[in-house]
């Protein structure tokens, strides 16, 4: 029985479409697609609450029966209804509420609520890059998780007081107004006094509500933030100025909270005061009527239960009514994550990248990030990649390196010019078909909070033990792998690396991210520092592995330790966002300028021109910032093997 109403729901199927932006369509795009269950619901409900205002009537049945003069004749000519009333009170009421419940509890409640969940997280982590960069990760995840439980909480809430509003006030008012109109007054008044109070309360509970839910997934952004940067905060010791970022909001949320429950007091204290007077005015009316002999007991016996249990359902009505315009303010908090359109998609009949060659070519490329001061970080910017060729990009910082290869991701769009591989403008490519034809390796690695061989294979789904481990030695990360046990027991490729891979130095981070590009084997390959966390006796043995993996494949190598791009077939040297020199180092060097300059300053020549150089550029805003390139204590050992910089003349 509990399987087939829990299985009614498909949660993680893919959805159709993406959540709309408008309140009542957001609403509307989740229910449409559960809405057979709802209408069970619909029907479930009304069964319950047609049986419960049954109830006072049979009271007054019962009285009416009792005041009889012939008992015996009464009771007999009653019991057929005596038995109506026993069988719906002890078999239909329980299998209503079991029916009621089990379409509630065990279909709506597990499947919408991650059915919705599911499809938020779709749409949400197919939003840019940049989307994630402007906000809080907790404050994505809590709105993510829950929106979900607020839209579900809204509509069954919403099915249950419609019904309980509509038929015990509609059956109410006719029966009281069937027995003698004046019972039905005070029910009446109470009515329009009900529906004042509604539109009085409501609307602010709903505003107080978002704005709490707001402060919330602020308090759980910043929260998160100090959780996920808690090295920074140890060695700055820095925990007392976390405190205060997170008190100030959680100051902002308790006031709001407070405020929200003022009000909450306020709205049960006035609908006490006018349930109150709803029961003591048809009791006063009843026995009134009752002494003057106009209605018999049993009237009054219906009337009484009547009125008392419309008070008790407007108690917990309003609290419906209540809990549904508070969370449509959770609703419209979360759209603001949810229902936000992709800002960058695949055109219509974007066909998928098959990487033949693997030339890239860039054609007056221009980007400024949006900026309004018309500066720009690439300048009209040309490059043709051959197929196999291996590029180093060389600038300091703010020369459009990193830039460069965003746009070959397609993490940007750029404002002009186009990219092309192979001849096909990235455009109108897919994007996951491009970000799958090149493997990169980033300075900043990140890894998955799972095992070593997950974060491994996450390069080629699919790949075997053996072709992990494999990619691992090349990496020069299985021997430390083996090494590995986590907080749970698990030992080598099988243990955890933590959030973000906070259980692994960050030379075996890089060496397991290098392993899983390796694994992967992608035609066009980036390394962004790929090395610059390792040792010289790891970097070295990696090296000679990268030069193998490059075999064959379109290659754009970034970094600041020039020593590991000199041997590169070609490096273009940015600033500014235009390429000012290109070449083999040989050449580079002969030419005595940007590239040559860096270099000295590298390997400790300092000559009196780079030193010139260097200084002027440090006094010269680039489109990033002011100048940041190595200072002293970052600098690399020269590199002994490759061409030592000119003599000075």
């Amino acid at each position: 029985m509990f399987a087939f109403f829990e299985s009614r729901i498909r949660p993680t199927a893919l959805p159709g479409s993406a959540p709309p932006p408008g309140l009542l369509a957001f609403y509307w795009h989740y229910v449409r697609q559960t809405k057979g269950l709802y209408g069970a619901m619909f029907v479930t409900g009304l069964a319950v609450a047609l049986i419960d205002t049954l109830i006072p009537v049979f009271i007054g049945r019962l009285v009416r029966l009792m005041e009889a003069s012939d008992r015996g004749a009464a009771l007999a000519e009653a019991t057929p209804m005596l038995l109506a009333m026993a069988a719906l009170v002890l078999i239909g009421r329980p299998l209503a509420l079991l029916t009621d419940s089990l379409v509630r509890n065990n279909a709506v409640v597990p499947g919408v609520t991650s059915l919705i969940r599911w499809q938020s997280h779709w749409h949400v982590v197919r939003q840019s890059w940049p989307f994630f960069q402007n906000d809080f990760a907790g404050r994505i995840a809590n709105r993510v998780m829950q929106t979900s439980n607020a839209v579900r909480e809204c509509v069954v809430s919403s099915i249950r007081a419609v019904w309980y509003i509509v038929v015990y006030g509609l059956s109410a008012l006719v029966l009281m107004s069937t027995a003698d109109w004046r019972l039905a007054i005070p029910t009446a008044l109470w009515f329009a006094g009900y529906v004042y109070f509604l539109r009085r309360f409501v609307p602010r509970m709903r505003d107080l509500a978002k704005a709490s839910s707001e402060l919330r997934s602020l308090v759980m952004g910043r929260v998160v933030d100090s959780y996920t940067n808690i090295l920074t905060v140890k060695l700055f010791a820095r925990a007392r100025d976390e405190d205060a970022y997170v008190r100030e909001v959680i100051d902002e949320h308790t006031g709001a909270i407070a405020a929200h429950m003022r009000l909450i007091t306020i709205f049960m204290t006035t609908l006490s005061a006018l349930n109150a007077m709803l029961l003591v005015s048809t009791a006063a009316i009843g026995v009134v009527l009752w002494g003057s002999g106009q209605i018999d007991a049993g009237t009054v016996a219906m009337a009484l239960p009547l009125a008392w249990t419309i008070a008790n359902v407007a108690g917990w009505v309003s609290w419906e009514v209540t809990g549904i315009f508070e969370n449509i303010g959770v609703v419209q908090e979360g759209m603001e994550t949810i229902a936000v359109p992709h800002a960058m998609t695949d055109k219509a009949g974007a066909r998928e990248l098959e990487v033949g060659r693997g030339e890239i070519r860039f054609e007056g490329v221009t980007f400024t990030y949006g900026r309004d001061d018309g500066q720009r970080v690439l300048d009209a910017l040309d490059l043709v990649i051959k197929p196999g060729e291996r590029v180093g990009i060389v600038g300091r910082s703010g020369a459009g390196k990193s830039t460069l290869v965003n746009l070959l991701l397609r993490f940007h769009d750029m404002e002009q010019g186009s990219l092309r591989i192979d001849g096909h403008d990235i455009r109108e490519l897919t994007q996951e078909s491009l970000r799958a034809a090149i493997g990169m390796v980033t300075q900043d690695t990140s890894l998955l909070h799972r095992s070593i061989a997950a974060n491994i294979g996450y390069g080629r789904p699919g790949a075997t033990a053996a072709e992990i481990e494999a990619a691992a030695r090349k990496a020069q990360a299985h021997e430390f792998i083996l090494g590995l046990q986590d907080w749970k027991g698990r030992t080598g490729y099988e243990a955890h690396v933590g959030e973000r891979g906070v259980k692994l130095s960050g030379g075996q981070r890089q060496r397991v991210a290098i392993a899983r590009v390796i694994l992967k084997d992608a035609p066009i390959l980036v390394l962004d520092e790929a090395t610059s966390a390792l040792v010289s006796e790891v970097e070295v043995a990696i090296q000679d592995q990268l030069l193998g993996l490059m075999e064959g494949k379109t290659v754009i190598a970034i970094a600041h330790r020039l020593s590991t791009i000199a041997r590169m077939d070609r490096l273009i040297v940015l600033d500014r966002g235009r390429i000012v020199e290109q070449g083999s180092h040989a050449e580079l060097l002969a030419l005595r300028g940007h590239y040559a300059s860096l270099w000295a300053h590298q390997s400790g020549g300092f000559l009196a021109e780079a030193v010139a150089t260097v200084e002027t550029a440090a006094a010269t805003p680039t489109d990033d910032g002011p100048l940041d390139e190595m200072r002293p204590a970052e600098r690399p050992e020269p590199d002994t093997d490759a061409e030592p910089p000119p003599a000075r003349q």
